[in-house]
């Protein structure tokens, strides 16, 4: 049988590099770890982590197609994050004029959570402890 120890990370494609860089350091809290800029492919590629753990690497392209949100299509349908206050979560990302949707109960698991999306219309979800 396959054994896998965890997820190592997860690649998102940006289509604004410095605004979505500005979103996941800044508004989101990511640590960068290493940016590396690749002439030949006129790409960034930015190493994230949280809490000291590597998680994310953003890269930029020349004229990426767009992401199907909505609809939803197959493929990657969000990025997850917990969190210990749902409520301060949800104000903090008020506060920075970003749309947020209302909190909402998993009815399996009585936990509650939220969308948003990044730069990108990537949905975001934080989900509470």
């Amino acid at each position: 049988m396959l054994h896998l120890n965890k997820i190592h990370h997860i690649a998102i494609l940006c289509s604004n590099y410095e605004v979505s860089k500005r979103f996941y350091t800044e508004i989101l809290g990511l640590q960068i770890i290493q940016e590396i800029y690749r002439k030949e492919r006129d790409s960034y590629k930015l190493d994230l982590a949280l809490n000291d753990t590597y998680c994310i690497e953003l890269f930029s392209f020349p004229n990426p197609p767009k992401r199907v949100s909505n609809p939803e299509a197959t493929g990657l349908r969000h990025l997850a994050f917990e969190v210990n206050d749902i409520e301060a979560t949800r104000n903090y990302i008020l506060n920075y004029t970003l749309f947020a949707e209302e909190i909402r109960t998993d009815e399996h698991t009585n936990k509650r959570f939220f969308f948003m999306s990044d730069p990108d219309d990537l949905p975001i979800e934080f989900y509470e402890m």
